[in-house]
This record gives C-alpha cells, sequence and structure tokens, in this order.
C-alpha cells in the first residue's frame, strides 16, 4: 500500500474538492508513492507526534489541521512548523492534512459533536452551493450511447440527451476544442443534426478530472469540444455546521453540564441564559463565530463552537445561547473518528492513535 492509496480512501470520506479555498489540504510533505510501513492519526502535527510516529515505525501521518498553512520562504528550523516538517523530510515521514474537507463532510466533524453529545434529526448547518456541474458535449450518432455510458460509470449523471444537436454556448461556461461543425471524424459539411447528438450530464465537482479523462479517452475525435458550467445549487450534503434536536429538552444549566462533560472541556465560555428550554441545538467544530446567525435563523435554541470574540456574544441579542467549548475541545474527537474509518477501510493494517495531547491551551 502506498501513501495515494490511503488519501484515496481518505477523498471518499471528505474529497479535497470541498475543502475551503483558504485552507491548505491534502499531502504536505512526503511523496504520493511511498510504501506506507504505518499511519498515525493526529489532529496537529507537532515535533512531539513526528517522534510518536519515528517510535511506532510510522511513515504517514494523517493529521486534522495543516502544519503548513502559511507560505515557507526559508527552512531554517527557527519555529515549530519549519522544525516539523525538516523532522519528518529526514526521517521519511509525509504529512496529509484534511482539514476543512472534513469539516464540510457529511459524516465529518461536525456529525461527530452531534452524537458525542446526543443530537438526532440532523442537518448541515450552511449547506454548500456550487458544488455541482454540468458537461456538455457532441458525439458521432453511432458512438453517442456509448461514450454516455463510459461517463455514467466514471460518476456523471445524465440531465439530457438530446438529438438536436445545433451548437448553442449557453451561460458563462468555457468551450475548449475545435470548431465541432468540422470535426475530425466525418464529413466535412454536415450539420450537427446530421452526425452527432448532443450529450449532457451532470457530476459532483470532486470528479471532474476523471469525468473529462473518460471523456478524452472514450471519445473518436482527435480534438474534443465540450462546455463545463458550475451550477448555483445549495448541497443538503455538504457544508459547514450542524443542527440536530435532543430527544427531551434540557434546561440552561442542565444543557452545560451535559456540555461539558461530553466534550471533556474544563471551561464553557457563553453568553447570558436566557431561562428557557434547550432541544435544538446548532454545531461547528473549530472558529465558528461567522455561523452565528445561521444557527439564529434556523430556529437552534443553542450554539457549539469555538474561538468567540468579545462582541460575539453580543450577538446572541438574547435569541439563542452561545457556548465556546475550546477549539480543540470541539475537534478532538476528529482523530478517533479518522482511525475509526481508516480501520474499516484498510482491514489489515494497523491505524494508530496519536497518544500525544496537542492542546496548546491550558486552564488554571
Amino acid at each position: 500500500m502506498i501513501v495515494q492509496d490511503v488519501i484515496n480512501h481518505l477523498e471518499e470520506l471528505a474529497p479535497l474538492a470541498y475543502a475551503e479555498d483558504f485552507d491548505n489540504v491534502g499531502l504536505l510533505v512526503g511523496n504520493k508513492t511511498q510504501e506506507v510501513s504505518g499511519i498515525l492519526v493526529t489532529l496537529d502535527t507537532l515535533e512531539a507526534v513526528v517522534n510518536e510516529a519515528i517510535e511506532a515505525n510510522c511513515n504517514l501521518i494523517v493529521s486534522f489541521h495543516p502544519i503548513i498553512f502559511k507560505g515557507l520562504k526559508k527552512i531554517t528550523g527557527k519555529n515549530y512548523v519549519e522544525r516539523v516538517v525538516m523532522k519528518a523530510i529526514k526521517h521519511d515521514i509525509a504529512i496529509f492534512s484534511i482539514h476543512t474537507a472534513l469539516d464540510n463532510a457529511l459524516q465529518g466533524v461536525n456529525d461527530m459533536i452531534c452524537n458525542q453529545i446526543g443530537l438526532t434529526n440532523k442537518h448541515i448547518l450552511i449547506p454548500q452551493s456550487e458544488t455541482i456541474k454540468k458537461l456538455t458535449t457532441y458525439a458521432p450518432k453511432d458512438e453517442a450511447e456509448q461514450l454516455r455510458t463510459a461517463l455514467f460509470k466514471a460518476g456523471a449523471g445524465a440531465i439530457g440527451n438530446y438529438s438536436d444537436c445545433s451548437f448553442n454556448i449557453e451561460g458563462n461556461g468555457t468551450f475548449k476544442g475545435n470548431d465541432i461543425s468540422n470535426p475530425t471524424r466525418g464529413q466535412k459539411g454536415l450539420t450537427h443534426t446530421e452526425t452527432e447528438t448532443k450529450i449532457t450530464v451532470t457530476y459532483a465537482k470532486h470528479l471532474e478530472s476523471q469525468i473529462l479523462q473518460t471523456l478524452f479517452k472514450s471519445h473518436s475525435y482527435e480534438e474534443v469540444a465540450y462546455e463545463t458550467l458550475t451550477l448555483e445549487n445549495k448541497n443538503q450534503n455538504i457544508g459547514m455546521g450542524m443542527i440536530g434536536e435532543f430527544a427531551e429538552p434540557m434546561d440552561e444549566s442542565g444543557f452545560l453540564n451535559h456540555l461539558k462533560t461530553k466534550m471533556k472541556t474544563g471551561c464553557i465560555r457563553h453568553s447570558s441564559l436566557l431561562n428557557k428550554k434547550i432541544k435544538k441545538v446548532a454545531v461547528l467544530g473549530g472558529s465558528g463565530s461567522f455561523a452565528i446567525n445561521a444557527a439564529k435563523a434556523n430556529g437552534a435554541d443553542a450554539f457549539v463552537t469555538s474561538d468567540l470574540k468579545y462582541h460575539d456574544f453580543f450577538t446572541s441579542e438574547d435569541s439563542i445561547l452561545l457556548a465556546d467549548i475550546g477549539h480543540y475541545e470541539s475537534e478532538q474527537f476528529t482523530k478517533n473518528l479518522l482511525v475509526a474509518y481508516l480501520t474499516k477501510k484498510i482491514t489489515n493494517f494497523a491505524i494508530i492513535l496519536s497518544k500525544t495531547n496537542t492542546n496548546p491551551v491550558k486552564y488554571f
């Protein structure tokens, strides 16, 4: 098994295409073709974690947070990021980060929080948009069905197949290839309606590379004319945060005690108590102040997240209980999720859960 095989499994859970634009996910250090001797799963990749990997004979670290976030202009060991990278390279250890790809996954970070505190009837809090793409192409009539079948097998789903094939660019897509009125295969001068069939299919954006590779491989034209468009959809299975319900409502003090116990946190910073029952709860692991309004709009009684600033607590406006449980605490069970997932996918290989507590915040 090589590093890329492990990455392929992880992308089934959380495709990197759905990570946030600001993020730095994927293989950060190492070679994707390297044979894997062992896998260590961690929340953060610190020097102590690299040492742990060395001792356990693990040459692949699967980390939630990316150790390289900003660009590195020099690697001299002057800070913890550079020292981690240097040590990993010295010992041929690859580092992979999944971060906001897993934040946006249906069975990712926020689903884990919901399960940990006992929420049911869960759904995505902020659905991600523009996750579906549409491909339009043309094929000789006698090859159209074969091409369409190949695209389906690659993961595309049909939204239409039309025999009226007059060429028409729709929307703001990008046209690539030569003028299809004069294809390589076929008699020059014939119109599309006489020679070709228009094929239009939709697909998830993370499948685009394999969809286009299939198109080029399966098409008989020397240069294939095609158009791709991004649809402005809201995907209910991909996105930030999650909202669910308790089977029975709790009073606010009981809820905060429940949260403190289940999320194993030493401190909860919260907004004013509102003297109301807590039943519907929104959660967002990591820094979640941007989702306060979404939680309110979805009718949440409480919003569980971290890294709230002083003025963020004012935005509760006596309509929702805000609970900041700590950044590490909100994401701490993520590595357990990854270990459980990889163990099911790679049954004949030991997946090791890091024992290093990487929380930089201490409580007095």
